[in-house]
């Protein structure tokens, strides 16, 4: 095992030290209840939704078992790992002899990253496969592309013994990065009208409303100010007053908005926190699609 993959593993058992627990839930006066709450044994931190008896909790154990499986899968011994728990376990695997894919120029790049999301609310566990863009920060989960960018693992403890299916799983997983690069290169070749897009998106405010008004303008300004930014860092030419630009660079002003100044405001200061936010935004993941089709 080389030195970063144990790190990586080392990384996985230090961050996620203590192990889920099943306890019975009683209703007023002590009355019995069919149900279980699932706690924390560290601090005793409620986690997830409440359970039956038939619930098995996984463990850590069961995600240092994916993360073997992905290092096998993805034959890359100095795999990175960033770890996060909310309700369940998140590991994001970066592989560092991944393909750079240059989109336009030198410095818009971007990279493939793995995400493992194994939570406590009775949803089955999922890898997905996604891009990192080092030109803003921005990493995003497709959700177009559909089975060749995430895979189902069946909630279960023991998935030591499963290696197999595992690997298999980070297999399949590994060849979809040419679907996302060609999604992604399918946005670019295409232009939009930045205020159309977001029009698109958004809709008009209503008038009789000041506040509706004063968000909507906050909000264009700032994705706006994110796309001019991105714009002049990758040495892309000007708009122009037609303001033109490709799909990619307006679905990514979006998305990073989302991602890194609306999470903010709504009080996801962690960086894992605001990446799960975006992914799972409604906006985005409209905005994907409607870069996509135009």
């Amino acid at each position: 095992m080389s030195t970063m993959t144990a790190d990586a593993i080392e990384n996985i058992r230090e961050t996620f030290n203590f192990s889920i627990e099943k306890f019975p839930l009683s209703g007023p006066d002590g009355m019995k209840t069919p149900f279980y709450g699932l706690f924390r044994s560290d601090n005793c931190g409620s986690v997830g939704k409440a359970v039956t008896s038939r619930y098995s909790c996984h463990q850590t154990d069961d995600v240092l078992a994916i993360t073997e499986a992905a290092i096998t899968a993805l034959e890359d011994e100095n795999i990175h790992v960033r770890t996060h728990f909310r309700d369940g376990h998140y590991v994001e695997y970066a592989p560092s002899n991944a393909e750079r894919r240059a989109i336009y120029g030198t410095s818009d790049n971007i990279f493939p990253r793995f995400l493992l999301r194994a939570g406590y609310d009775g949803r089955a566990f999922s890898v997905s496969l996604g891009w990192y863009r080092d030109l803003c920060s921005n990493l995003h989960i497709p959700r177009s592309i559909g089975n060749a960018v995430n895979r189902t693992i069946r909630h279960t403890s023991g998935l030591r013994g499963k290696m197999d299916e595992l690997i298999n799983d980070f297999s399949m997983l590994g060849k979809g990065w040419q679907a996302v690069q060609d999604a992604v290169v399918r946005m670019e070749s295409r232009e939009v009208v930045m205020t159309d897009f977001l029009n698109e998106l958004y809709g008009e405010p209503d008038t009789d409303s000041k506040r509706a008004v004063t968000v909507h303008k906050n909000r264009t300004e700032a994705i706006v100010r994110r796309l001019l930014g991105e714009r002049m860092r990758s040495g892309r030419p000007d708009m122009g007053s037609d303001f033109k630009v490709s799909a990619w660079e307006a679905f990514n002003a979006v998305q990073g908005y989302v991602q890194h100044e609306s999470s903010r405001k709504n009080g996801f200061n962690n960086e894992m926190d605001r990446l799960i936010l975006a992914n799972r935004d409604t906006t985005v993941q409209k905005a994907e699609l409607l870069a996509l089709s135009v």
